[in-house]
């Protein structure tokens, strides 16, 4: 294996203050080293690197261009280093960290407000939570429960279906003023708000009503179903909106039904977890909790 050109933290914080102050002489103030040693961090860095970092023009300092894209990186690696031994300080030796890894929509709208109380009752697990479009951090090892919607089927994991869901059109109240919607024929007259994450909601929201129409795919796209909502809420446009069977996180209340029709969704919200981490207790723990959450 070739060696890894992995410089001293020491020589990329002298580059990187020397490249904000453009001074050796500044950046050993703010270092607490002397210029010499500054200068000489450098001069390791670029015989490292077979690369000029700094211009040195009538004793002052200037980038150049590989110095200017070095130091972008560079910010990169102090910058991640920095948020983790901050996030370190934040354990005590006791804490374990429970890697729970959801989709956008689903973690703002039901999982967070199910989660209060949670630290609490459990406050050595500290919740690790991330935003993820597709559910393969369980496979990868990033995460240790995943909720995701879909068929429930997965090699080697553990799913616990949560609930079911519909799909009901819905807008701001203002967008049905002096409209009348009676059938689907004239919602498809509207705007469509789509969905990246599912875009053949409303192509089967009609097609279940036996219309074919060419505007089902067409309307403003958006990354996430959330995304759709609040674009709804401002009234840009109908979004095919997700009501969950049990009643919770529904976008009824919140919005005017366009049309009574709602279309059961092919698929359902679960949560899973590796099978042989059945009998972590700070997995088992986040399961017991979230289906309390739901009535056991």
């Amino acid at each position: 294996m070739s060696k890894r050109l992995v410089p001293s933290m020491t020589a990329l914080q002298c580059f990187e203050a020397a490249a904000r102050h453009l001074s050796f002489t500044r950046a050993a103030e703010e270092l607490h080293l002397t210029q010499s040693a500054v200068s000489k961090q450098v001069a390791q860095l670029e015989e490292m690197l077979h690369h000029h970092l700094f211009l040195r023009i009538r004793r002052r300092l200037q980038l150049t261009p590989a110095g200017s894209l070095y130091l972008a990186e560079v910010n990169k690696i102090l910058t991640q280093v920095d948020m983790s031994s901050r996030y370190i300080l934040t354990y005590g030796e006791q804490t374990e960290i429970l890697k729970v890894a959801t989709q956008p929509s689903f973690g703002v709208r039901w999982l967070i407000p199910h989660l209060k109380g949670f630290g609490k009752r459990y406050p050595n697990i500290h919740l690790d939570i991330r935003n993820e479009m597709e559910p393969f951090s369980l496979l990868q090892g990033s995460a240790d429960v995943v909720f995701f919607f879909g068929q429930g089927t997965w090699p080697g994991a553990t799913c616990v279906q949560l609930f079911d869901e519909e799909v009901v059109p819905v807008c701001a109240p203002e967008l049905l003023q002096g409209r009348e919607l009676s059938d689907a024929s004239a919602l498809a007259e509207l705007v469509l708000m789509q969905s990246t994450s599912r875009p053949e909601a409303w192509h089967e929201w009609f097609l279940e009503q036996g219309l074919h129409t060419d505007n089902s795919y067409h309307g403003p796209r958006f990354d996430t179903f959330y995304m759709a909502l609040s674009a709804a809420q401002a009234g840009c446009g109908v979004r095919a909106g997700a009501a969950v069977s049990s009643g919770e996180g529904t976008d009824r209340g919140q919005f005017g039904d366009c049309l009574q029709h709602a279309m059961r969704s092919n698929g359902a919200h679960y949560l899973a977890y590796a099978e042989h981490a059945a009998e972590v207790p700070k997995v088992r723990a986040l399961v017991e909790w979230i289906k309390t959450q739901l009535g056991g």
